[in-house]
Parts: structure tokens; C-alpha cells; sequence
């Protein structure tokens, strides 16, 4: 006669064990993956950098070893000031027409959602009435945003260096404003605006165009959602206009208003660089990598559905993944560059011959230091001494 094996039900102590081991694997489980997932993002960053600097070696094959900019070289030869020069300009040129004014930043060609016609998008810095003759008006905040950056208190902190994605440059790279290149995976208030920021809550990234249009908001016209990458400003001057304070030498006096020097606006080539390993070319703009706080309170109400993100130089915690013009690519924590700073001003023993220049129409807040989270202060890669032809770290 066969017995029946009798079955055990689980004990409650076996039940806690379980549920215990259970948690233990979530608890090792969940950071490992996220971990994981912060990683990918970071390499995605990275590759963006890295094609972004083989589109600029392009661009600089096609004008004669060049680097990217919007400006004439010889814009400052025209006048003291936006409005004198870009206007002298104009009217040199002719003085009639669009086209006898200044180019402006194109965004590309695209579809205007409320009429369906197919127009090129673009920041003019003269806007012309094709029904009257010499009605070019000046638009002084569009002629700004073709300079490296505009140290005018009225524009002052924007320009050229933020626009990477405009059309006389990303038609080295896909023909797209909206490229997923520009745009760093951690951006996320970035990238929301653009996955569901056009016409009927399209995304962006699919639209055919070379430029997306987007609702305009309230009493403002046509707001882009610019670049993750930002350029170094200091790099697109003429080496001259931020120019180390050497008492030694009587040419290095600091820095000089490019609107004061015949060609402090001339973009010089890659190869003027004297440190390619430790001068930065392209850095992710805002506080992407260790961040722990969203939206700065000090911006109101902000680019981006009322939020305005920390910049790269707001934390002692930040380390933007940033382009060199060797072609390398690393993290450079702000903590390392006010390090670098600090030593180089010991060296030295002048005060204002660091790393990056404090006595520019900004002064000691340089990149807007004074909106920042904690107690970082570093201009670097934006405001570096000496432009391309400085440094923004030291070796180790």
C-alpha cells in the first residue's frame, strides 16, 4: 500500500524569510539599474560630443580651417556699438533691401503651422517693409545674437555660442534644428519641450523639416529650444579681446572690448590653440551630471515652461561632459576648475590672472555666478583668460 506524501504549507517564518530576501534584491537591484541607466545616458552624451566635434571639423575643412560663427570679422571696423555697426552695415551694403543687411541666425526651413506655407525661419537683424523703400528697421536684439556672446547689459550672457543647432551649422550635421545630437539625454525639461512642444503636442524630433515651428507664447515670438552643447565664447574671439592681465608685459592688459579692436570679433582657427588638452570647446550647458535640484528659483519664469535649469558653473557637484580641442572628451567638475583657477592665480600672484577673466563688463559674477546653487564660482570654458589660445583645467 502506497502513502501519500503529505504537502507543507509555508511557515510564517519561511514567508517573512522570503519576502526579506525578496526586498534585499529589489534594494541591491533598483540603484544597480538605475546606475546602469544614468551610465548609458552619460556614453550618450559623450558620442553626441564626439560627432558634434567631427561636424566641426567639417565645418572648418569647407572655410579654410575656420571655426563656426555668425559675426563679420570685421563687424567692430563699423561702428563702437550694436547699433552703430550692424547698422553702418546696412547701409553700406545699399541700405534698401534684406539682403544689404547683416545675415542673422537661420533657424531653417520649415512648414508655419497656421498657414501651412513653407518659409525660412530666421532672426533677421534688419526687418524690411517689401512695399517701401529704406524701411530696413534694426533689430538690435537679433543683431546680438550673432556675436560669440554680448557683454551689453541689455543682451548681455546670450549670443552666438548658444546656437549651435542654427542651420549655418547643423547642416554639417543632419540638416535638422531638432537633431537628438544637440540635445543631451539628461536634459529632460529640454527634451520635453521639443518631444511635445509643437503644434498639437507633435514631437519635434520627427518633424521632416529642417526646422520645427512651435506655438508661439504670449506677447513673444518664435522661442527655440536651443542646444543641450554650448560653444566657448572666450575661444570665438580674437585671442586679443580676453587677454590676460601680465604686468610683465605691457601688450597684455587685460580684457579689451571687442568693440574697441578692428577685428576683436575675427573667429581664429582650431589651430590657434595653444592647449588642445586642456582647453574646452563644447560642454553641456546645463547641470546635467550630479544634479540634485531641477529648476533655479533665481530665473523667473524661465525658458522652459516656467523652468530654467542650473547652468554647468552653478555647483560644486556639477561635472558637464565636455568636448576638448584635441577631440577628447571627459568630465570636467567645477570643483577641479576652481582648483586650476586657484593655482594659477598663486602662480602668478595677480589677482585677476587666472584661469578666467573676471574684470570683463561682467566683473566678478562672470557667467552669472551669483544665480548659482551653493557656493561655486568658476566662468570657466565661457570667460577663459586668453581665449583659445588659455586653458580651462591644469594637468594633474
Amino acid at each position: 500500500m502506497k502513502r501519500r506524501s503529505r504537502l507543507h504549507a509555508f511557515t510564517i517564518i519561511e514567508l517573512l524569510v522570503a519576502v526579506s530576501i525578496i526586498a534585499l534584491l529589489v534594494g541591491i537591484l533598483l540603484p544597480a539599474v538605475g546606475k546602469a541607466r544614468d551610465q548609458s545616458k552619460l556614453m550618450f552624451s559623450q558620442s553626441n560630443l564626439r560627432n558634434l566635434g567631427t561636424a566641426h571639423e567639417s565645418y572648418a575643412a569647407e572655410w579654410a580651417d575656420r571655426q563656426f560663427t555668425l559675426v563679420a570679422d570685421t563687424i567692430g571696423a563699423w561702428g563702437g556699438s550694436i547699433g552703430t555697426a550692424f547698422q553702418a552695415y546696412y547701409e553700406a551694403a545699399g541700405g534698401e533691401l534684406e539682403e544689404h543687411a547683416h545675415p542673422g541666425a537661420i533657424l531653417g526651413w520649415g512648414f508655419l503651422e497656421n498657414t501651412g506655407d513653407f518659409v525660412l525661419f530666421a532672426y533677421r537683424t534688419h526687418e524690411t517693409n517689401p512695399d517701401e523703400q529704406h524701411d530696413g528697421v534694426l533689430n538690435r536684439a537679433n543683431c546680438s545674437l550673432t556675436l560669440p556672446i554680448s557683454f551689453e547689459s541689455t543682451f548681455g550672457h546670450f549670443g552666438a555660442f548658444r546656437l549651435i543647432n542654427v542651420q549655418q551649422f547643423h547642416q554639417y550635421v543632419s540638416g535638422k534644428f531638432y537633431d537628438k545630437v544637440f540635445y543631451a539625454p539628461k536634459d529632460d525639461v529640454v527634451i520635453e519641450e521639443i518631444t511635445g512642444g509643437g503644434f498639437e503636442g507633435s514631437n519635434c524630433f520627427d518633424d521632416p523639416g529642417e526646422y520645427c515651428d512651435r506655438p508661439h507664447p504670449t506677447g513673444l515670438g518664435e522661442v527655440p529650444v536651443w542646444s543641450s552643447y554650448v560653444l566657448s565664447p572666450a575661444a570665438m574671439f580674437n585671442p586679443q579681446v580676453m587677454s590676460r592681465d601680465d604686468p610683465s608685459d605691457p601688450g597684455a592688459n587685460g580684457w579689451i572690448d571687442p568693440w574697441t579692436l578692428g577685428g576683436g570679433f575675427r573667429s581664429p582657427s582650431p589651430s590657434q590653440c595653444l592647449f588642445p588638452s586642456l582647453k574646452t570647446r563644447m560642454l553641456e550647458h546645463h547641470w546635467l551630471q550630479n544634479t540634485q535640484v531641477g529648476c533655479n528659483p533665481g530665473f523667473s519664469p524661465g525658458s522652459y515652461g516656467g523652468c530654467e535649469p542650473y547652468y554647468f558653473n552653478h555647483a560644486w557637484e556639477s561635472s558637464p561632459m565636455t568636448l576638448f580641442y584635441d577631440g577628447h572628451v571627459e568630465g570636467v567638475g567645477v570643483r577641479k576648475a576652481m582648483r586650476a583657477d586657484g593655482r594659477m592665480r598663486a602662480q602668478t600672484g595677480v589677482a585677476n590672472w587666472g584661469l578666467w577673466s573676471k574684470d570683463t563688463f561682467f566683473g566678478e559674477d562672470g557667467y552669472l555666478i551669483d544665480a548659482g546653487y551653493d557656493q561655486a564660482a568658476t566662468s570657466f570654458h565661457v570667460l577663459t583668460t586668453d581665449g583659445i589660445r588659455g586653458r580651462d583645467i591644469l594637468p594633474d
